[in-house]
């Protein structure tokens, strides 16, 4: 028996990284999940391995700033397996630099898909969890419990230098995040973030000399951590070494599960005491 035996959960992002990680954890707990992720070939990779485990796993690639994407999502959910029970809006990347150098692209890129894209995804979600809500309420008298966890970033409750659109996007999801919370209470539904310290991801891999790059849509962007700033990064954390993408996980499962039915509009920091 798992503790999301019977639920429905979307995971964007969730071809590498913390979201794959979440994704495998949730299916690993008896959830049935909708994963999504900008490459479609990671994306659909990490679908076909759940569903080797003897889990069931779709794969809905795209980018979480197409505006057909939310819609696709949700349909998918609904179609494939009967309803939705958990969304995790976990996708997003960096793209960095001092406040002076910031484009008007990049301050917009960082908003677009770390609030645009979660909030249009939640606003096609209550599209049909209202009235789903409504007809439990109707039925029972109380609606299906059903979880919401948006992921936010010490860069956004704290700020980080060079980060000032991502930590922009990131502190705009807290406020998304409460808001929901207040709204949607009457629907049974809790909503909550995790905001994530530092994590071994592609994001933040190590190097010595040359920033890494990946490809967003055509750009390169530098992304990791030189490994003295990544010695420095570990010296000030209290548990003393980087988290990994199954402790950010793991942050995102504690508001998944039944025990925490009566959390809501909170922001959960994972960052090793940072």
């Amino acid at each position: 028996m798992g503790l999301l035996d019977g639920r429905v959960a979307i995971v964007t992002g969730a071809g590498r990284g913390v979201g794959r990680a979440t994704a495998a954890l949730l299916a690993e707990q008896g959830a049935r999940v909708v994963l999504n992720d900008l490459d479609a070939d990671v994306c659909n990779a990490a679908a076909s391995e759940i569903a080797a485990g003897g889990a069931q796993a779709l794969s809905v690639p795209g980018s979480v700033t197409d505006l057909d994407l939310p819609e696709r999502l949700i349909a998918a959910a609904v179609d494939g397996f009967g309803g939705i029970d958990i969304v995790v809006n976990n996708a997003g990347y960096i793209w960095n630099g001092a406040a002076h150098n910031h484009t008007d692209e990049q301050f917009q890129a960082m908003l677009d898909v770390h609030v645009a894209a979660p909030f249009r995804i939640l606003r096609a979600f209550a599209a049909w969890m209202r009235p789903q809500a409504k007809r439990e309420i109707e039925e029972s008298g109380r609606a299906r419990c059903r979880k919401v966890v948006n992921v936010s970033s010490v860069s956004g409750t704290q700020g980080a230098a060079t980060q000032v659109g991502y930590s922009a996007g990131k502190a705009a999801v807290v406020g998304l995040t409460r808001t929901l919370a207040k709204e949607w209470g009457r629907y049974n539904v809790t909503v909550n973030a995790v905001a994530f310290g530092y994590l071994a991801t592609r994001l933040t891999q190590g190097f010595e000399d040359t920033p890494p790059t990946i490809d967003v849509e055509g750009r390169a962007l530098r992304v990791g951590i030189s490994d003295e700033a990544t010695e420095a990064l570990v010296a000030q954390t209290p548990l003393q070494r980087l988290g990994t993408a199954e402790d950010g996980a793991g942050g995102i499962f504690m508001l998944c599960i039944p025990q925490s039915d009566y959390v809501t509009g909170q922001v959960l920091t994972c960052s090793g005491g940072v």
